[in-house]
C-alpha cells in the first residue's frame, strides 16, 4: 500500500510539475511575442510624428498581451484542479478497493472457519456416539450439541443467502402486523436455551409493529448473538424494549470490553469487523450488524451503538410506530 501511495504522488507531483513549466514556458512566450510585436511597431509608426496611432496600437497590443495572460492562467488553473478533483477520485476508489479487498479476504476466511468448525464440532460428536457405548444423558448432551453447531450453520447460511437478496434486490418483504414484545421474547428464550446464558429482560408487552416479520427477527437475532460474543459467559446481556406513541426502543446491552469511538461507524459496514482475522479470538463474518442495520432503515427506524457505563456497549434500535 505504500509503495503504490507513493508512486501514485510521483506521478501526481510530475504531471503538476509538468503543469507548471507549461505554463512558465507558456508565459515566456507570450512575452517574447509582445516584445517582438512592440518592435515591430516601433519600427512601423514614429511615436514621435504619429503619436496618436501609435499609442492607439500600443494599447492594443498590451490588451492582447493581457488577455492571453488570463488565458493562460484561467486555462491552467481549470486544468489544475481537473487533475486535483481526478487525482482525489482515482486516489479513493483506489482506497476503497484495498479496503474492500482486505475485507472480503477477511471474510471469506471468517466464513471458512465459521463452516469448518460446527462442522468438525458435529463430527466429533457423532464420531464419539459412534465408537462409545454411553449413557442416556451424556448422548442427548451430545445430540443437543450437534443441534446447537447445526442451528449455527443454520443462522449463518441464512444471512449469507439473505444478504445475497438484499444487494441483488431479490428480496420482497412480506408486510404484516405482529406482537414485537412476543418476538423478542422468543428471541431471547431461544439464544438463553442455545447458549445457556443469562439474560435480563424489560420487555414492555403488547408492542404492536408493522413490518416484515422474518427480517425483524433475524435483526433481533443478530444482535442478541453481537452480545452473546463479546459478554463473559458470568455476566448476564440486557435486553429492554419500550414503546411510546411515536417509536418503539430495543436495546441489546452487553458487558464486553467496548467499542472505540472511531469504531462505532465502521460495524456496521459490509465485512467490517474489528481487529484482524488472524489474531481474532470472537467469531463472525461481518454480515451480522451490516444486515441488521439495512433491515432496520427499510423498517424506516435508526439502530446507533454507545458505550455502557458499566462497561461493554448498548445497541439501540428506534423503529417508528
Amino acid at each position: 500500500m505504500r509503495i503504490l501511495s507513493f508512486i501514485y504522488l510521483l506521478l501526481l507531483v510530475y504531471i503538476i510539475a509538468a503543469l507548471v513549466f507549461w505554463g512558465i514556458s507558456l508565459s515566456k512566450q507570450n512575452k517574447q511575442i509582445f516584445a517582438q510585436q512592440v518592435v515591430i511597431l516601433n519600427g512601423a509608426i514614429d511615436s514621435n510624428t504619429n503619436k496618436e496611432e501609435y499609442n492607439l496600437r500600443m494599447t492594443d497590443l498590451k490588451v492582447r498581451y493581457q488577455m492571453h495572460v488570463k488565458q493562460f492562467i484561467g486555462e491552467g488553473t481549470t486544468f489544475f484542479l481537473v487533475i486535483l478533483l481526478g487525482a482525489s477520485v482515482v486516489y479513493s476508489s483506489f482506497k476503497n478497493s484495498l479496503r474492500l479487498s482486505r475485507q472480503q479476504n477477511n471474510f471469506m476466511m471468517s466464513v471458512t472457519h465459521e463452516l469448518k468448525s460446527p462442522i468438525a464440532a458435529m463430527k466429533l460428536n457423532l464420531q464419539t456416539l459412534q465408537k462409545h457405548e454411553l449413557s442416556d444423558e451424556k448422548k442427548k448432551e451430545l445430540f443437543d450439541r450437534c443441534i446447537q453447531e447445526a442451528n449455527r450453520l443454520n443462522d449463518l447460511a441464512g444471512n449469507l443467502l439473505f444478504a445475497s437478496q438484499l444487494e441483488g434486490h431479490k428480496y420482497v418483504p412480506a408486510i404484516e402486523d405482529f406482537d414485537l414484545s412476543e418476538l423478542v421474547e422468543d428471541c431471547v428464550k431461544d439464544h438463553a436455551e442455545r447458549y445457556h446464558r443469562a439474560f435480563e429482560e424489560d420487555i414492555q408487552v403488547n408492542c404492536k409493529f408493522t413490518g416484515d416479520r422474518i427480517m425483524v427477527q433475524m435483526a433481533i437475532n443478530n444482535l442478541l448473538e453481537n452480545a452473546i460474543k463479546y459478554t463473559p459467559a458470568n455476566k448476564p446481556i440486557e435486553v429492554l424494549l419500550d414503546a411510546t406513541q411515536q417509536q418503539i426502543i430495543l436495546q441489546v446491552i452487553d458487558h464486553g470490553a467496548g467499542i472505540a469511538n472511531d469504531e462505532k461507524k465502521k460495524i456496521f459496514n459490509k465485512f467490517y469487523r474489528i481487529g484482524n482475522e488472524e489474531n481474532r479470538k470472537t467469531k463472525g463474518t461481518g454480515l451480522g450488524l451490516y444486515l441488521t442495520s439495512k433491515i432496520i432503515r427499510q423498517h424506516r427506524g435508526k439502530i446507533s451503538v454507545k458505550d455502557n457505563p458499566g462497561g461493554g456497549a448498548i445497541f439501540e434500535v428506534c423503529l417508528p410506530v
